[in-house]
């Protein structure tokens, strides 16, 4: 299995920036690819950012796409995610997720991919 543990939400100004990180452990050489998925309280579950450990290919939704970006470090099994001029609508749990099956990029979107998930961490976007 693999264990994954977010860290760096809290609460920002509109404007502001955050970097948040998913440390992984356990199995981690059987990890294709990480994502960051987010719910704010009456939401669903919503995708936010992908990436493949190998090839580091990316994938964002429009409503973060020029704003969010993710990023690993395969020695550390380590994914970020930086996220910049922040909305009040940004505001949610943020959760971090492993997958271990190929698939194309557009697959990475749908939370159902994902073999693993985090706790989540908090971010408050004040306006």
């Amino acid at each position: 299995q693999v264990q994954l543990e977010e860290s760096g939400g809290g609460l920002v100004q509109a404007g502001g920036s955050l970097r948040l990180s998913c440390a992984a452990s356990g199995r981690t050489f059987s990890s294709y690819a990480m994502g960051w998925f987010r719910q704010a309280p009456g939401n669903e579950r919503e995708f936010v950012a992908a990436i493949r450990w190998t090839s580091g290919d990316t994938d964002y939704p429009d409503s973060v796409k020029g704003r969010f970006t993710i990023s690993r470090d395969n020695a550390k099994n380590t994914v970020y995610l930086q996220m910049n001029s922040l909305k009040p609508e940004d505001t949610a749990v943020y959760y971090c997720a492993a997958g271990t099956s190929y698939s194309r990029v557009q697959a990475l979107r749908s939370s159902g991919w994902y073999d693993y998930w985090g706790q989540g961490t908090q971010v408050t976007v004040s306006s």
